[in-house]
């Protein structure tokens, strides 16, 4: 059984109220860069938060896409996702630096993350993005995911995750927000689908199956309804099982947290 976990949530998407909850209940803060979500100084006020929460920041880029809230996929060529990769990390990194922070990873948002699981073309290009920027960056995505393996080729740090508010299919992706009960909102549920992943390593799928889960943190997303409750039971959840919540240190083995 982990005995240790890092708890991340996405932030800087439109809700301080849940942001200043979260974070202080996480260990790390994916933070949106301005183009699915959030602004200049939307970034500004969430980073200096996490920084005085003692949280590890990351950034989460996500497609141009604001009417759809980055979720609606897009095809577009390895030029532009550098492009878009770079934009978006270049603006992260200048607010985190004017915040006396490190970034310590990066996260797809969304469309991206989930096209870049199994397109093979997307992940790539999406590596390669991050590596332009910062090789010791580390990139956030799904344990057996293209994204993943596009990491492993070209030797670069990746954090497998996990969800607590999903619901899986049997294959391992995730059931589309679309669907009836693709995102989990009662407490107990999302204790127990925790409970399940740190004591079993696995979820039960869609169709029942059970579904091994290979992960090292933990994602609870700032936008699901109550996240902030989610997140306080889901802390005692690991506490319960006598499970700390720390985030990897950041790149070049240094720590964020003062």
């Amino acid at each position: 059984m982990a005995r240790q976990i890092d708890l991340n949530a996405d932030v800087g998407e439109g809700d301080p109220e849940s942001d200043n909850a979260l974070l202080a209940l996480v260990s790390s803060a994916n933070v949106a860069c301005g183009l699915h979500a959030g602004n200049p100084h939307t970034m500004r006020a969430t980073l200096a938060l996490a920084v005085k929460q003692g949280v590890a920041i990351g950034a989460h880029p996500g497609y141009d896409d604001r009417t759809n809230f980055g979720r609606r996929p897009m095809q577009l060529s390895a030029a532009e996702i550098k492009d878009l990769i770079l934009y978006q990390l270049g603006a992260f990194e200048a607010i985190a630096r004017a915040a006396g922070a490190i970034g310590n990873h990066v996260k797809p948002h969304g469309a991206l993350y989930n096209q870049a699981e199994t397109d093979g073309a997307l992940a790539e290009a999406i590596v390669n993005a991050v590596r332009a920027f910062d090789p010791n960056l580390r990139l956030v995505g799904r344990a057996g995911s293209a994204m993943a393996g596009a990491a492993a080729a070209a030797g670069h740090p990746f954090t497998p995750e996990a969800f607590a508010d999903r619901r899986y299919r049997a294959d391992g992706s995730l059931v589309s927000r679309s669907q009836p009960g693709a995102v989990l909102t009662d407490p107990e549920e999302v204790a127990r689908q925790v409970r399940s992943l740190v004591t079993q390593g696995e979820v039960v799928a869609s169709d029942g199956s059970h579904l091994p889960i290979a992960f090292e943190t933990l994602c609870l997303h700032g936008d699901t309804p109550g996240s902030a409750l989610l997140a306080v039971r889901i802390r005692e959840e690991l506490n319960a099982l006598g499970v700390t919540v720390s985030a990897p240190p950041s790149p070049g083995g240094s720590s964020l947290r003062p």
